[in-house]
């Protein structure tokens, strides 16, 4: 859980230091950049077991402070509702061949269901990448405006690692000490309610919250409370 730039750990703290967990993080960031506010959960889960692994999105109450850019393959009316929704990148066969040629950066992939014979063509290049879309991300829909306003709104996705462990960013340095906390619980109460129920004992073992550059510090159990 310790990433290399990470020094030693600080104490646990419990729910009601918290806050000032937080606020001590920020303050401690003296970058020339807005630092990531980043978590690791290390769940109670049997990787091994594929009903056991753990991969959804959600979308946290203050967004990810990230502008995320979204490739759509659509046409007609979806793909209109695609670009009224704030999609950089929209097509077909012409947005297919960009991707090829590695003309364009983006962060998430959606598509109709239609389109996917045109996007499974892709999966050397997207797969890898982790940008192939998929009904259980919800990102194989023919509700394009509606998932596409909730990736640019600040939708996550995660997936546990071959450890259990679920990394993902849940803000800025520039975000309130209250929004990075209200994002923390939100993520954490989205990953209860996936809960296998083939997975025993303690579900949620450990979080730790850094920074990009910062230290890293454990919550203790009793903040899942």
């Amino acid at each position: 859980m310790k990433n290399k730039n990470s020094k030693i750990y600080k104490k646990k703290i419990n729910t009601q230091e918290l806050e000032n967990a937080i606020l001590n993080l920020k303050n401690q960031s003296k970058k020339k950049f807005i630092e990531s506010f980043d978590v690791a959960i290390m769940l109670g889960i049997n990787t091994k077991k594929t009903d056991q692994n753990i991969r959804g999105s959600t979308t946290l109450p203050h967004g990810t402070g990230k502008k995320i850019k979204v490739a759509v393959f659509a046409h007609g009316k979806k793909a209109e509702d695609a670009k009224k929704a704030g999609a950089e990148y929209i097509g077909m066969e012409d947005l297919s061949q960009k991707i090829k040629n590695n003309q364009i950066k983006f962060d998430v992939t959606v598509a109709t269901p239609e389109s996917m014979k045109t996007v499974g063509l892709l999966g050397s290049i997207l797969g890898p990448k982790g940008l192939m879309p998929s009904y259980k991300l919800g990102t194989i829909t023919s509700n394009i405006f509606d998932i596409v306003k909730e990736i640019k709104n600040g939708q996550i996705r995660y997936k546990n690692d071959k450890n259990g462990i679920i990394h993902t960013s849940i803000g800025k340095t520039n975000f309130s000490t209250n929004q990075i906390k209200e994002n923390l619980i939100h993520l954490i109460n989205a990953l209860k309610k996936q809960k296998p129920s083939a997975s025993k004992g303690i579900y949620i073992k450990k979080i730790f919250l850094t920074t990009t550059m910062g230290k890293s510090i454990e919550l203790e159990q009793s903040f899942l409370e």
